[in-house]
């Protein structure tokens, strides 16, 4: 078919497709592309396949829905209504999803050879953003099974009259979560939990008009929050600017995909290693961005820790992290990377980061930067399909009147919800959390302000549990004894996993 004017819902077996779509019938919908694959790849490599297509068919609906528009406009003037500008994106012709959809042999070919074609029709935009599935190697995705994923997405028209851009944002975050869940291990650096995405987002509370970038953005997920906090809160999300830079090609070309089907169009995925080759600039310095959320990959090993000690953009101001955690160079990159006046950066790490000896002298001069406004420890189970307690650090360059020198520490382990074995924050914990945070207000039991050079005093242990006083007034005594003690258990902790880690490592295992 050459004609790509044919709208979806004229097609042979369409005819039925009327109405809008509910959110059950779409999540069903998209999860049932999943179940054409199941068995054939491993489940790891369904978003390979699944989010080009679901992308591919979306835009390919939308422009059918637009020429619709534009033949009413022109009274069925197909000639004027091909050169209308309001397009969202240009589809050639001979590319479009229903001239895939007629290709008898060479399904895959034919898939990978449109996608390109609208990537160099529209290449503002959609440059790469396919990312680089293997369609035509049929070993390992034959065009029966091509096919069966073809007729299974064509079976509903994703119009915006159909499915609305939050619906349909929605629908694609929960096949992300799905994907998550089938992928183990390697889940933390596809998905955050979106119930911590959303407290981070609430405690920054970025504004129209400002930018807010993500370092390690995975999916876009806290991206696409940050967006859609405005919009909850009624203000006009179209003027952030939103920045992202991943490494994984596929899952940098998921994140732009989800900001298009969110209805997000002010924003820039790069693809790039953050630590080597940051790819956001003004001149020749490190770009500077008014809110930073962030969810880093913890405690990498394989990193060029040699490069980062000479860094030509000066991101190790507090020293330079052991080769077996890379934490503190993301650290650095985020605290490099705040606006002077506006920066403030919500990151979540996991627990070590806040009392590991061999970072001590990091910790040191992150607290005498002043930079640290408020410590967060959170419950296990927090990081996606890892019992790992979690823990949020902010930081702020400008902090409001009367909170120089001091940091605010928030004991929140005990506010945790579980359900289907998966651990999470509700509505009423984000609010208690970020009410706290926001009036920078001490509660027994719960919150507290130290001083910065009582930190220092400390040896510069951040741990919200060993700062927040759990004990009542008549316990005040033994309170300081207790918290050295604390201090060398955590210290003994620390010294048994490095062992534990190089004996794994002789012995050719993985991570602990």
């Amino acid at each position: 078919m050459s004609d790509t004017s044919i709208a979806l819902a004229a097609l042979p077996g369409m005819e039925a497709i009327s109405g809008q779509l509910s959110q059950r019938e779409l999540e069903n919908y998209l999860w049932g592309a999943a179940t054409c694959l199941r068995g054939l790849i491993d489940a790891g490599d369904y978003k390979q396949f699944i989010f080009p297509l679901l992308f591919f068919k979306r835009i390919c609906d939308v422009h059918d829905e637009e020429r619709e528009q534009a033949l009413t406009t022109y009274d069925g003037d197909a000639e004027l209504a091909a050169k209308e500008e309001n397009y969202q994106f240009q589809i050639p012709d001979g590319h479009h999803w229903a001239d895939v959809r007629e290709v008898r042999s060479g399904l895959g070919s034919a898939l990978a050879q449109a996608m390109k074609a609208i990537e160099k029709a529209n290449p503002d935009q959609l440059s790469g953003v396919f990312g680089d599935a293997q369609w035509t190697n049929t070993e390992r995705l034959s065009d029966g099974t091509l096919r069966d994923l073809l007729e299974h997405f064509s079976t509903q028209v994703l119009s915006l009259a159909r499915v609305h851009e939050d619906e349909l944002g929605q629908g694609y975050e929960y096949l992300i979560k799905k994907f998550a869940d089938d992928s183990g291990h390697t889940a933390q650096e596809f998905y955050t939990n979106r119930t911590l995405v959303r407290l981070m987002t609430r405690m920054l509370e970025p504004q129209p008009g400002e930018t807010v970038y993500d370092p390690t953005c995975g999916t876009g997920g806290m991206l696409v929050t940050a967006a859609a906090e405005l919009k909850r809160q009624g203000k006009d999300h179209r003027r952030l600017t939103l920045y992202g830079q991943e490494f994984n090609v596929m899952t940098s070309s998921i994140a732009r995909m989800n900001l298009y089907l969110h209805g997000i169009e002010n924003f820039r995925i790069e693809r790039g290693d953050t630590l080597a080759e940051p790819l956001f600039f003004v001149g020749d310095r490190l770009r500077r961005f008014d809110v930073v959320l962030a969810n880093p990959p913890y405690s990498i090993k394989q990193w060029n820790r040699s490069l980062f000690a000479k860094d030509p953009y000066q991101r190790n101001m507090w020293g330079v992290p052991p080769q077996g955690r890379a934490d503190y160079a993301f650290f650095q990159h985020i605290a490099a990377s705040l606006d002077p006046e506006t920066g403030r950066c919500a990151i979540l790490f996991p627990h070590g980061v806040l009392f590991r000896e061999d970072e001590r002298v990091m910790r040191e001069k992150l607290i005498e930067s002043d930079l640290l406004e408020c410590v967060l420890g959170l419950g296990p189970g927090l990081f996606y399909n890892s019992p790992m307690e979690a823990c949020v650090v902010v930081l702020r360059t400008r902090k409001r009147s009367g909170r120089n020198d001091k940091v605010l520490f928030i004991d929140a382990a005990n506010l945790i919800e579980r359900m289907r074995a998966q651990s999470f924050l509700s509505e009423a914990h984000i609010t208690e959390i970020s009410k706290v945070y926001a009036g920078f207000t001490e509660v027994a039991g719960f919150s507290t302000i130290r001083d910065k050079s009582a930190l220092l005093e400390e040896g510069a242990m951040l741990a919200a549990s060993y700062q927040v006083d759990r004990f009542s007034i008549g316990e005040q005594e033994d309170l300081e004894g207790l918290k050295k003690g604390l201090a060398g258990w955590d210290l003994q902790v620390v010294e048994q996993r490095v062992h534990l880690e190089t004996m794994i490592s002789r012995l050719g295992g993985g991570e602990i």
